[in-house]
């Protein structure tokens, strides 16, 4: 496991706790807007930690690889990023 990862951790216990409370939510039969706006602040703390891990998988796991200077190695880690990429998009 990446070392960086583990520092989303927090944010990921956080973020289940939000969905903890969203489901309270609906089970209380809350405004549903309100429900949404809670899902929005969801959807923004999971994205931020997924730019996290991509930015850690970047500084080690990518340049790892490029130091290794193995060119098919290389390739191949600039096409699992570039699909990753275009995912997202």
């Amino acid at each position: 496991m990446n070392p960086g990862y583990k520092d989303q951790i927090p944010s990921l216990n956080r973020i289940e706790g939000q969905i903890k409370g969203i489901k309270k939510m609906v089970e209380d039969g809350r405004y549903c807007v309100d429900i949404l706006t809670q899902l929005k602040a969801v959807k923004a703390a999971v994205h931020k930690v997924e730019q996290e891990i991509l930015k850690s998988h970047m500084q080690h796991c990518l340049m790892h690889v490029v130091q290794s200077k193995n060119e098919n190695d290389i390739l191949e880690k600039i096409e699992e990023l570039m699909q990753l990429l275009s995912k997202r998009i």
